[in-house]
């Protein structure tokens, strides 16, 4: 690991100006920067170490029905959090599919939007490499509509989580469209994201059922009236280089009396256009049946969410089971 400078600010001003200079980097709880850095992958020339900043590590609802999540909340925190986990429980089921519970005690919700890929080509230097892949906890996000708020030079704005990632194009460097500096402050979910919270489900195949990354994911949610699908959400993960929402897919599945043959349909629509790259055709047959099988989760109803994690963020590194 080469030296750098390390600078810890007292408000988000100072942090984003700390983190405008070239080759800085935020540093939170530091699960996957920390292991680039060891690696050689990522040389910053400064960290600005943002977790002491004030209000970043609040879950809080909205007065309009949403909830707003500070970039500094643990994400088993969240996933635990009775309330939220009641209101989004697609979400939190995809944060209990990540990582192992030791990462989910430690990592942040600002800092899994960030996370790099875990390519083997990415992690050996001597390669070239520019595949980009987001956590499972942005696949949620996708479909219930979520918003990014980011703070920098020019104030703050807000960025659609199905826009925040970015295609490779010309600048495969680029994994976000944040600019310089920017740094991420909390994330907001709609009201209308809690109306799914009866039949939402995350589904995540990977090579081993403990922390691996995914090779497909889904998250469905629906709203069913009466047996008829009133209003769908659907987005994959693990088929593109950031979340795929598979808007056609839902327009087929609203309006629609709940049926098997109707999910594999949306299943075949949400894959129509997807080609393989390489070897990998075997993907979009499984993404096909992920998606039909998630969307059947849904349907039979979203399972009681599991309590909440005890009173230190770091108590459950040897008490609480993996829900994976």
């Amino acid at each position: 690991m080469k030296r750098f400078d390390y600078v810890r600010p007292a408000t988000i001003d100072e942090a984003v100006s700390a983190a405008a200079a070239p080759g800085s980097a935020y540093l939170a709880a530091g699960t996957n920067l920390v292991d680039l850095m060891k690696g050689g992958v990522m040389q910053p020339k400064r960290l600005v170490d943002i977790t002491r900043l004030p209000g970043l590590d609040r879950i809080e609802d909205l007065p309009d029905g949403g909830v707003r999540i500070g970039a500094l909340v643990r994400n088993a925190n969240l996933a635990h959090d009775p309330n939220f986990a009641r209101r989004f429980p697609v979400v939190a089921e995809a944060l209990l599919s990540g990582a192992s519970a030791q990462l989910r005690n430690a990592a942040t919700v600002g800092g899994n939007l960030l996370q790099r890929t875990r390519c083997a080509y990415f992690y050996d230097t001597a390669s070239a490499c520019n595949k980009r892949d987001p956590g499972d906890f942005c696949v949620a996000l996708a479909a219930l509509d979520a918003l990014v708020e980011v703070e920098g030079k020019a104030g703050r704005r807000e960025i659609p989580l199905e826009t925040f990632h970015r295609f490779p194009g010309d600048t495969p460097e680029r994994e976000s469209v944040l600019e310089p500096g920017e740094m991420i402050v909390a994330v907001r979910l709609p009201a209308s994201a809690a109306r799914f919270a009866a039949h939402a489900r995350y589904l995540k195949v990977r090579d081993r059922t403990s922390y691996a990354f995914a090779i497909v994911a889904a998250a469905a949610a629906l709203r069913i009236d009466a047996g008829v699908i009133a209003d769908a959400r659907l987005a994959l993960g693990g088929v593109a280089m950031k979340p795929w929402r598979a808007r056609e897919a839902e327009r087929i599945l609203t309006g629609v009396a709940v049926d098997a043959a109707l999910f594999r349909r949306a299943a075949e629509t949400a894959l129509a256009e997807a080609k393989p790259a390489g070897d990998n055709a075997f993907k979009i047959q499984l993404a096909r049946r992920v998606v039909a099988r998630a969307l059947m989760l849904a349907t039979a109803g979203t399972p009681e969410r599991i309590p909440a994690l005890p009173a230190s963020p770091f108590a459950a590194v040897s008490g609480v089971p993996t829900h994976a």
